[in-house]
């Protein structure tokens, strides 16, 4: 039930545009100060996975592997997405929130 709950508030921070996905555009949010929350794929490669754990760690962004990148993908109405980064400080709150009980 969690997870289909954490699925239905990322796509609704897509709908609102408060979701970026990709490497590239992933990578920037952090940068910019702009990621409130970073979920990379499970099945990503280890060079993305170590990609993202050092800038978020860095950047001081939390940051958990969660999903698979169809699963990820399809939450937020796109292909495959190997990471996505939630901006929006409410919605990010929330999706952590149910991401700590899952691992809990």
């Amino acid at each position: 039930m969690q997870q289909n709950k954490i699925y239905s508030l990322i796509g609704l921070a897509a709908r609102g545009r408060n979701v970026v996905s990709g490497e590239f555009q992933t990578e920037t949010a952090i940068k910019s100060n702009t990621a409130e929350l970073v979920i990379v794929a499970e099945d990503a490669s280890n060079n993305t996975k170590k990609l993202f754990r050092d800038k978020c760690s860095f950047y001081e962004v939390p940051i958990y592997t969660y999903g698979t990148k169809e699963e990820l993908g399809h939450a937020i109405g796109k292909v495959p997405r190997a990471s996505i980064a939630l901006t929006d400080a409410g919605l990010a709150e929330a999706v952590k929130k149910h991401l700590e009980a899952l691992e809990n």
